[in-house]
């Protein structure tokens, strides 16, 4: 893949060698890594005509204000790599900080170096007001805990030792947390919506409630009903073994890049 590769480049600063650094990680993994300063692409139109001449496929920025900015709008995926400035210096002036948010929206991916960074980007643009009003509702709340992110084995760790995993989501594409419980074979309780209903059928796969009055009916059921939780377990397993196979996905993914490549060829 083609690729452009924006950050300060300085002589001798740490930009500077992270960015060659990252640039020779990306090409021992056989991309073509164009490495550019933000001060020689300083305009949009200077950008657009870049990547196009150099018939550039992707894009990378070290910096989210000072590279990031500059890939708005392009027509190319990239990814941003957080640096100090961002979130130490830019954080706090508001328009840089509203272009940073916006940049975030736009990217793939994002790169922290330390937990603090990340942690400091999340408090900014992953909704700082929704997650104290959650954090709030859950602390007046009797026997709820809310948990930090944890590594996925851990997670599954504690699944498995969980009566049933609840998804209450308004808003769902395909849930993972749906699926890694049916395959761990704990039953599911999930909010009846188009994107758990695709995964879950009623009394089937699982149990499906519109309001919290139906969440405690089908929850005390299910403690109550031990052959309906063998039935569920059991056809949640069978469910994720028929239609999201780790090795078919993998196949599959597979096949797909090698037809881009095909594409690419003709």
């Amino acid at each position: 893949m083609r690729l452009l590769f924006l950050a300060v480049l300085r002589r001798h600063t740490g930009n500077a060698v992270t960015a060659e650094r990252v640039r020779e990680h990306l090409e021992a993994a056989g991309h073509i890594c164009l490495l550019k300063d933000t001060s020689d692409l300083e305009s949009s139109s200077e950008i657009a005509h870049f990547i196009k001449a150099e018939k550039l496929e992707a894009a990378l920025a070290l910096h989210l204000y000072r590279g990031g900015r500059l890939l708005q709008g392009h027509g190319i995926p990239f990814g941003i790599i957080f640096g100090g400035t961002d979130l130490n210096e830019d954080i706090n002036q508001r328009e840089k900080n509203q272009v940073m948010g916006k940049v975030l929206e736009e990217a793939r991916f994002a790169v922290a170096f330390t937990e603090s960074m990340k942690e400091m980007a999340q408090m900014q643009w992953v909704d700082p007001v929704f997650t104290r009003e959650v954090k709030a509702k859950v602390k007046r709340t009797p026997g709820v805990r809310l948990l930090r992110e944890m590594p996925q084995e851990d997670l599954h760790a504690a699944l498995k030792n969980c009566f049933a995993v609840l998804n209450s989501s308004v808003s769902e594409g395909m849930s993972a947390a749906i699926l890694e419980a049916m395959d761990l074979e704990v039953p599911v309780l999930a909010r009846n919506i188009p994107g758990n209903a695709a995964v879950v059928k009623h009394e089937v796969t699982g149990l499906l409630f519109s309001d919290p009055q139906e969440f405690v009916q089908l929850a005390k059921r299910l403690v109550s009903d031990p052959a309906l939780e063998k039935e569920i377990v059991a056809n949640g397993k069978e469910y994720v073994r028929m239609y999201h196979s780790w090795q078919v996905e993998r196949d599959t993914y597979q096949n797909l890049i090698c037809t881009l490549e095909g594409s690419t060829e003709e």
